[in-house]
């Protein structure tokens, strides 16, 4: 009996994962906790998060300006503020979840205040107290007041801080509920991140498309009844899951090491920086090999980091003043901790050039809507188009060039440059970036040849233009494509490039640069808008007597420019050691916050 105790252990053993707990605080049990039947609850969780968030945006600016009457350009400035204001959130959602709450804990509290959010627009939308009355025949149209506005403006932003809290964790709980030290289980938690972006755009198609119907023909307070609905049973489904979930010990927030660096490289910036970089403060490689031969989940400790001449600066916070005292972390920073800040530090160039291209994407869901509403919308002589859907034609052109690009551009790719991949990372950027100038220059087009039908016609104010919407495909679809392009590139980039400790801020800077996009749209729309004022406006409330086609035609040269500008750092940004360009894998411990 003695002789089997070893094995017996060995075995209990075997059943447990050491690095997670179940939500008693036990060692989580391999057969009881986790894997599919904890990630399908979370998966619910995001699908109505993304039919949520893109059911609101994508016929906001309708709703704003058909009801609440006010002008195109706020319109358009209010949708981006609310989108840019929900990516922008992920970044406090990840700090909170990593540092103070952990990710169960952080999904619950922010799909309830998402939840909150989207009821308190259910009923700005169905009280006729919370909207201006409807335009008078001789078509005065009162201007919603500022206490209108204000509840509405409360909705829209309690329901981004929710989104914010919400997408930031959902794809790392999900992760958690696989075991990377099994094989089984590594490829199950592969296959989620699959079914994890199949749910997103699922969410995205039935906003584009049946939500948006709901909200044009029914009325609006059905169809956001039924987003806050749909939140709730998200958040029920969710908390049902409890008993299943495996829980991770809090990791501490990436943004603190960064600062942490610049603090004690700051308070040390008059010393001197020793000639040998290995006279500088590092790990201690004898206690990361004790901690690693013990250790189940090796890939997790960090590993020391070579020293590289860039950003000297940021040396002096490894300089140890006092070796007899126990350092603090904002007076001493490892070596191996400042090269990691260094390592973000270089992506920052090719952070700040793709900014642009989600600032074209920003058009899709404002001014190419309100392009659509002035257009004839018939299929036949009975069905109309709801402006809002000429966003599935974005989703189908998503879903379509992944499979292109796939079958088609990777074997090309292929011979040309010898990349099993196809395409690098920032080549694939590359593309989307020029596609989005394309867009731009196709948007114009179109806008002149809807003005001139307009003014050919003499088509008064709120009538609608003899000429098909359809003609608005290009620019959707142009758009799609450059994002399937983009979006997978930067995904890739700041996920491989990032250092390994630092998952957290890699989908940090790349959830930034959508949100950025969003805030120099409506910065541009609104000094676009005071420069060339009331007289000659190029984004006016009639359409038709404004250029919007000027609008295009100034973002389609911006985006020229800030093209040029990528090429430049693209072509100086070196790939990380052991980490060709030629290899386009995404790390496997990579946790994507994928939009």
């Amino acid at each position: 009996m003695v002789g089997m105790l070893p094995e017996t252990n060995a075995a209990a053993e075997a059943e447990v994962l050491l690095d997670a707990w179940d939500f008693k605080g036990r060692p989580a049990a391999r057969s009881t906790t986790g894997r599919w039947g904890a990630a399908a609850m979370i998966l619910v969780a995001e699908l109505n998060e993304r039919l949520t968030t893109l059911g609101i945006a994508v016929n906001l600016v309708t709703y704003l300006t058909a009801t609440m009457h006010v002008g195109n350009a706020e319109a358009a400035n209010v949708v981006t503020n609310f989108m840019g204001t929900s990516f922008m959130l992920c970044l406090l959602g990840g700090f909170v979840a990593d540092s103070f709450l952990g990710r169960y804990l952080t999904i619950a509290i922010f799909t309830a205040i998402q939840a909150s959010g989207v009821t308190i627009l259910t009923i700005s939308t169905a009280a006729p107290g919370l909207r201006p009355p409807p335009c008078s025949g001789a078509g005065a149209c009162a201007r919603a007041t500022g206490g209108q506005l204000g509840v509405m403006y409360l909705a829209l932003y309690l329901t981004a801080l929710g989104t914010g809290g919400l997408k930031s964790s959902v794809s790392g709980f999900g992760s958690d509920q696989f075991d990377e030290t099994n094989n089984g289980e590594k490829q199950q938690m592969m296959r989620f991140f699959n079914w994890f972006f199949f749910f997103i755009s699922l969410g995205s198609l039935l906003a584009v498309t049946v939500l948006v119907y709901v909200q044009d023909n029914l009325g609006r307070p059905w169809g956001y009844g039924a987003c806050a609905a749909a939140v709730a049973l998200g958040l029920v489904v969710f908390l049902a899951g409890t008993r299943r979930y495996r829980f991770k010990k809090l990791v501490g927030s990436p943004l603190t090491q960064i600062a942490a660096v610049v603090v004690a490289a700051w308070h040390k910036r008059r010393l001197e920086l020793p000639a040998d970089p290995s006279m500088l403060y590092d790990i201690d490689v004898g206690k990361v090999a004790a901690a690693e031969e013990g250790s189940t989940k090796k890939s997790k400790l960090k590993q020391r980091l070579p020293h590289t001449e860039q950003f000297r600066f940021l040396d002096h916070a490894a300089i140890n003043e006092d070796p007899a005292s126990e350092p603090s972390k904002w007076r001493l920073a490892t070596l191996t901790d400042v090269e990691e800040v260094k390592t973000v530090v270089r992506m920052l160039p090719i952070w700040a050039t793709t900014i642009m291209f989600w600032t074209v994407y920003a058009q899709m869901t404002t001014f190419s809507v309100s392009q659509a509403t002035t257009m004839d919308r018939r299929i036949g002589s009975s069905f109309q188009i709801p402006a809002g859907s000429l966003t599935v034609f974005f989703v189908g052109s998503i879903l379509l060039t992944v499979p292109v690009y796939d079958r088609l551009v990777v074997p090309v790719a292929r011979r040309l440059n010898g990349n099993p991949h196809g395409l690098t990372p920032l080549q694939r950027i590359g593309v989307g970036l020029a596609l989005s100038v394309v867009a731009m220059a196709a948007a114009a087009l179109t806008e002149i040849r809807r003005l001139g039908v307009a003014h050919s016609k003499n088509v008064p104010a709120g009538e609608v233009v003899p000429m098909s919407v359809f003609w608005l495909i290009p620019q959707f679809f142009l758009v799609g494509a450059g994002e399937a392009f983009t979006y997978i590139g930067q995904l890739d980039f700041f996920l491989r490039e990032c250092p390994k400790g630092m998952k957290t801020m890699s989908t940090g800077l790349f959830l930034s640069t959508l949100s950025l996009g969003f805030f120099v749209s409506s910065a541009l729309v609104a000094a676009v808008h005071k420069v060339t004022g009331d007289t000659k406006p190029w984004i006016a409330d009639d359409l038709n007597k404004g250029r919007l086609d000027y609008f295009y035609w100034l973002l389609a040269a911006i985006c020229l420019a800030n093209m040029l500008v990528y090429f430049v750092a693209a072509r100086w940004y070196k790939y990380k050691a052991g980490r060709p360009g030629a290899d386009g894998s995404v790390n496997d411990d990579a946790e994507p916050c994928l939009h």
